[in-house]
C-alpha cells in the first residue's frame, strides 16, 4: 500500500497532468501529491520564534527485536528514498523512524531559519524523545552523515552506533580551494532545477553513467517538488541549507567522536559541494571517495570501514541486496 499527502488541489493536478510524463509531475511545499511508502505523521514543535512540523514515518516491525534505526536522508533525497532499507530493516525485527529535516521534502520551508546541524541535531533529538527511543542506531546518507555525526558529537550516551553511508563532510571543500558560493547564487542556481538538470547530475555524479529506471521516481520527487506551488520557498531553504553544508564542517571534529562508527563507501562516488564551479586545478583535487574513506577512518576512533567497489554516492539504491548483506552483519555485530 501506499500513502499518498493530501494537497487540496491534487485532483485538478492529476487531471492537469495526465498528459505530461511522470519527470513533469508536481507537488506541493510539503510534498503533498507525493506517494510515501508508509504514512505520514508529523511532530509539530517550536524553534526560533516559528511553530513548525516536521514530517517523519515510524515503521512497527511485526516481531520486534527491541532495536530502533533512525534514518537520516542527504540534501537531495528524503526519508521516502529509504524505502528499500525501510523494509529490509523491519522484515529483520527493528523499529524504523525516518524524518524529513525541516526545509526537507514534508517538513515545514520556514521564511527564514538558522540552520545549523547544531539545530538539526536538536530537532532530530526532540523527536526521538517524543517518540520514547532509548539510545537508537543512526543510518544516515550524505547530507545525514554530516548531521549524524554532529547529533552523535552532542548526544553520544543516547547513540548506540554511528552508521553513515558516502557521508559528505569527509572533507573541507572551501579549504581546498573551492569558491564561495552566496545563499543568493545557490537561491538563483535552485530556481532552475528541473527534472533534466538533476538526472543529469545524478547520472554523472551519483551513478557513474549507469541510469536504472527506479531511481526515475526520486527524480520526480524533487523535480516536482521544485516545480509547485511555494517552489521559491522550497528553493530559498535549499539555498540555506547549501550555505550550511559549505560553511559548517564536522571534518575537523572526527576524533572526538566517542560512538562507534561505520563508514559504508561506494568507491567510484565523486560528490564535492562546489565542484561545478571549482578551478580545473582545484576540482582534481576533491569528491575522492575512494581515498577520503580510508582517511576518515584513520581520523575516527572506533571506527570501521566497508568499501563497495564501483558503486556511487547510493549504493543502497544501486545494489541493495549488497548493502543490506553488509549491514545486517554490522547491526548484528554491535547488538
Amino acid at each position: 500500500m501506499r500513502y499518498k499527502l493530501s494537497f487540496f488541489s491534487s485532483i485538478l493536478a492529476c487531471l492537469t497532468l495526465t498528459s505530461l510524463s511522470h519527470a513533469n509531475s508536481v507537488y506541493g511545499e510539503h510534498l503533498e501529491g507525493f506517494e510515501y511508502p508508509y504514512p505520514v505523521q508529523y511532530f509539530n514543535f517550536s524553534s526560533q520564534q516559528q511553530n513548525l512540523k516536521m514530517g517523519y514515518m515510524d515503521i512497527q516491525p511485526k516481531s520486534p527485536n527491541g532495536q530502533t534505526v533512525v534514518l537520516l536522508h542527504g540534501k537531495n533525497f528524503c526519508g521516502a528514498t529509504w524505502e528499500g532499507t525501510i523494509n529490509f530493516l523491519a522484515q529483520k525485527g527493528y523499529r524504523v523512524v525516518a524524518p524529513d529535516q525541516i526545509g526537507f521534502c514534508s517538513s515545514s520551508k520556514p521564511e527564514q531559519y538558522q540552520y545549523s546541524f547544531q539545530q538539526l541535531a536538536l530537532n532530530t533529538h526532540a523527536l526521538i524523545n517524543k517518540l520514547n527511543i532509548k539510545k537508537p542506531i543512526l543510518l544516515a546518507h550524505s547530507t545525514g552523515g554530516m548531521l549524524a555525526t554532529r547529533y552523535a558529537l552532542m548526544y553520544p550516551q543516547e547513540t548506540k552506533l554511528l552508521a553513515m553511508v558516502n557521508p559528505i563532510g569527509l572533507e573541507d571543500w572551501k579549504a581546498k580551494g573551492v569558491p564561495y558560493r552566496s545563499v543568493d547564487q545557490w537561491y538563483q542556481r535552485e530556481l532552475k532545477l528541473n527534472a533534466e538538470t538533476i538526472k543529469a547530475y545524478e547520472l554523472k555524479t551519483y551513478y557513474q553513467g549507469e541510469w536504472k529506471p527506479e531511481y526515475d521516481k526520486w527524480v520526480d520527487m524533487l523535480a516536482g517538488l521544485n516545480a509547485g506551488k511555494g517552489h521559491e520557498k522550497v528553493a530559498w531553504n535549499s539555498a540555506l541549507i547549501y550555505d550550511m553544508i559549505f560553511t559548517q564542517p564536522v571534518y575537523y571534529e572526527f576524533p572526538n567522536i566517542k560512538v562507534p562508527t561505520v563508514l559504508f563507501i561506494g568507491t567510484a562516488d565523486t560528490t564535492a559541494i562546489g565542484s561545478d564551479i571549482a578551478p580545473p586545478e582545484v576540482k582534481q583535487k576533491i569528491g575522492h571517495y575512494n581515498i577520503l574513506g580510508k582517511e576518515a577512518v584513520k581520523r575516527i576512533p572506533h571506527s570501521e570501514l566497508i568499501e563497495f567497489a564501483k558503486m556511487g554516492h547510493a549504493p543502497q539504491m544501486q545494489n541493495p541486496q549488497m548493502f543490506h548483506e553488509a549491514l545486517i552483519k554490522i547491526l548484528k555485530k554491535y547488538n
